[in-house]
């Protein structure tokens, strides 16, 4: 067999792999979405007879802790073993294991602790997938591998309220679809998967000694980007209902849930079309740089809106501006990341973008919305994703 020749850029991969690809990473989203804002806080309410939030809060810290940890460990572990796919089943099969056992906790502390090695098992599945994709679709395509990624918090948005609607699924069988949704999603892109790993891709790349300035300042800055907007993200993903309670009380949960949902689902065809963009003009930054400044005009909008309409206006524009932004930057990182050989661990490192804002969001919203309430609080986010396209576009001049 003729080696590839270095100078041909690697083979696109086929539609039908770009496809399963994507339905394999949303159901990344669909084992943890319906879980971690619905399933898990009910579940604590029927052991603990009603809502407590610090028994929550304590789950959602450790968890996220673990899932940190875990995910450059296992990242790193999947470089090492040069192979993803079994390691991407091993984490399906014990991440449903531990989240049927959820549903079978008699104490919050058992339910801190099935949790904590659920987030283990499950970083053991996404981990490894994301660098696949790093290891399978070239630059040249990840501009719509980038846009197909927005299916991921769309399903996870659907799946939330598919399992939780009244009469549909019996509580007691919740866990069970969770689990064979998220099976059925990513069991497909595993078993006709084989043989997509380009070479070209996975080759060791070591960096002259000149260069690694300039390169970790690129990484460095996308890494910051990254956090900057999921910080504004995550903290308009757990309080949401309650501002628009403080605009228009009495709005209903289940309506705030369809604005979440429509607007995720809303951002996939539009990251699918700038994803198709970037791969035909080679542009990647632009339209990230963009959607970050698009973040902070829903923000302003939502921190002066004195009705309903103004702050849904507000927050449909951020919303799909940051869907767009975070499945857009989630592939163009695999451009940026220097090293293939360690792809895997660098990608757990970048993952600390999104865990780490779900740690301190909480605290930090505590301390503002009181005292300054939330238009205090949303021209922040506003500032920080102002920052965020500062970042990315001093990339364009290094």
């Amino acid at each position: 067999m003729t080696p590839p020749d270095p100078a041909d850029p690697p083979e696109r991969q086929p539609g039908w792999f770009l496809a399963l690809f994507a339905l394999a990473a949303a159901g990344g989203a669909v084992a943890f979405v319906p879980l971690l804002t619905v399933l898990l806080p009910q579940r604590i309410a029927d052991l603990q007879g009603s809502e407590d939030v610090a028994a929550l809060a304590q789950v959602t810290f450790l968890g996220a802790m673990m899932a940190s940890l875990a995910n450059i460990a296992v990242g790193a572990l999947s470089d090492r073993s040069r192979t993803r796919r079994p390691w991407i089943v091993a984490g399906l099969i014990f991440s449903n294991f531990w989240l049927l056992q959820i549903g079978n906790a008699s104490s919050i502390s058992e339910i801190v602790l099935l949790v904590m090695l659920w987030q283990v098992a499950l970083n053991l599945m996404l981990a490894p997938l994301m660098a696949w994709a790093g290891d399978c679709f070239p630059d040249a395509q990840k501009g719509m591998l980038g846009g197909a990624l927005a299916l991921a918090p769309a399903l996870g948005a659907v799946a939330g309220s598919l399992v939780t609607y009244v009469g549909l699924v019996d509580p007691g069988a919740r866990l069970w679809v969770v689990a064979g949704l998220v099976s059925a999603l990513v069991l497909p892109a595993v078993v006709f998967g084989g043989g997509r790993v380009r070479a070209e891709l996975i080759a060791p790349a070591f960096i002259e000694r000149t260069a690694r300035p300039r390169c970790g300042g690129v990484v460095a800055r996308m890494w910051t980007a990254r956090l900057l907007v999921q910080v504004a993200e995550g903290g308009m993903f757990a309080f949401l209902l309650y501002w628009l309670r403080s605009i228009a009380p009495g709005f209903p949960e289940n309506a705030a849930a369809n604005v979440f949902s429509i607007v995720l689902i809303s951002a996939v065809p539009l990251s699918l079309w700038l994803g198709r963009w970037i791969d035909a003009h080679a542009r990647p930054v632009r339209p990230l740089a963009g959607s970050a400044v698009l973040c902070a005009g829903g923000m302003l909008i939502m921190a002066t809106a004195q009705t309903l309409v103004q702050a849904i206006t507000g927050y449909v524009l951020f919303g799909l501006s940051a869907a767009i932004f975070l499945s857009l930057h989630a592939s163009h990182t695999l451009r940026v990341l220097p090293a293939p050989q360690h792809r895997g661990r660098d990608l757990g490192l970048f993952n600390l973008t999104n865990t780490v804002p779900g740690m301190v969001m909480p605290w930090l919203t505590v301390l503002l919305v009181p005292q300054f309430g939330y238009g205090a609080l949303f021209v922040l986010f506003a500032g920080l994703s102002l920052a965020s396209a500062g970042l990315l576009a001093g990339t364009l001049r290094r």
